[in-house]
């Protein structure tokens, strides 16, 4: 069957270069965004209620811009000056760069990795003797801790926010020949907003192998899978996969 339509489980790309627009442009579909999970903020008393007290910290660990977000949010709300001496360790440089929303970059000790949390950490381990904050979801990805623990760091995790499913309700009568999923989350968000659903000809695109095994373990079929080294983005590997069934 040809592709027409594409639902992608995240919000629309703010971005007027995103390879979203370029692929629609290209192949001549339709692409709607729809995020099937949102974040939701931990209350103040609530991170208190996890005995987290902010000033015994020298150290931030953050791996999203969410956790930028919530942890200068929860800060705030209790009242605590973040001081000039805090160390900052960010996953990416799409972290660092949005935690100058906060703070003035130049003057602060802020520690890049490059893309996943294996590789930030050396930087950690350099500065083992610091007390390090991981202000982060209810979701966090099981390599986090493993990494934390086999470097032997004074480190404690507080959860900020939480990932809650979105309410779907408006999709139970809009079909699409693709639906494009990046996290086990977005899985769980599908099956429920419609326990009933059945794949049959609606492909399903995947992006990691966690969420390749949260869909396989639902029972559905992958069709698209993404990052592989052919395709080493989602859009890619979407155009590949256009590309070979609409010239049937």
């Amino acid at each position: 069957m040809k592709v027409k339509t594409i639902l992608v489980s995240q919000p629309e790309p703010k971005v007027e270069n995103s390879p979203y627009f370029d692929l629609i442009d290209r192949q001549k579909v339709k692409i709607d965004f729809v995020p099937f999970i949102h974040v939701e903020g931990v209350d103040g008393k609530d991170v208190r209620a996890q005995k987290i007290d902010l000033k015994n910290f020298t150290a931030i660990i953050l791996t999203s811009r969410n956790a930028v977000d919530h942890f200068f949010r929860i800060a705030d709300e209790l009242r605590f000056k973040v001081p000039d001496t805090m160390k900052y360790f960010c996953q990416s440089e799409a972290v660092a760069y949005y935690l100058q929303k906060y703070v003035v970059y130049r003057k602060r000790k802020i520690y890049v990795g490059k893309r996943t949390f294996t590789e930030l950490s050396p930087l950690i381990k350099k500065y083992k003797n610091e007390k390090f904050l991981l202000p982060a979801s209810d979701k966090l990805k099981p390599e986090v801790p493993m990494v934390l623990n086999d470097l032997k760091v004074n480190w404690t995790e507080s959860i900020f926010y939480r990932t809650v499913v979105s309410d779907l309700s408006g999709l139970r009568d809009v079909f699409y020949d693709i639906l494009v999923f990046f996290s086990p989350s977005g899985i769980e968000s599908l099956f429920e907003n419609f326990p009933d659903f059945e794949q049959k000809e609606t492909r399903i695109a995947v992006f990691g192998n966690t969420t390749v095994k949260a869909a396989t373990d639902k029972g559905l079929r992958v069709d698209i899978q993404a990052p592989t080294p052919e395709t080493p983005s989602m859009t890619m590997a979407l155009e590949k996969y256009i590309k070979e069934v609409n010239k049937k």
